[in-house]
């Protein structure tokens, strides 16, 4: 595994970025990283933009065109679905290692 100068991903990132596996606005990356968490991760408009602009910063997505021009819509970059493979292969190899040293 390829250690990546992003990783690990937050929570919060992690979840935008899953949620970004097709074009989105705000608002509806706000519901999709609540509806993946089962209601366990929440972001409020100020921490999801924040979280876009440095995502954007690190070329990790990108704006697009949306149907609606009031809003701005967003998708994962090729680099952003590259780094969250990674931290995904990073955390099944942290679940292996968990459950063979809890099952010995």
């Amino acid at each position: 595994m390829n250690r990546n100068k992003h990783l690990p991903l937050t929570e919060t990132t992690y979840y935008v970025l899953l949620s970004l596996l097709e074009p989105a606005h705000g608002y509806v990356i706000m519901q999709k990283v609540e509806e993946l968490s089962n209601q366990q991760v929440r972001i409020a408009a100020g921490t999801l933009y924040g979280a876009i602009e440095n995502l954007l910063k690190h070329d990790l997505i990108q704006s697009v065109k949306g149907e609606d021009k009031r809003r701005k819509t967003y998708v994962i970059t090729e680099k952003g679905l590259e780094v969250l493979k990674l931290d995904f292969e990073r955390m099944q190899h942290l679940i292996r290692v968990t459950e063979r040293l809890l099952n010995k």
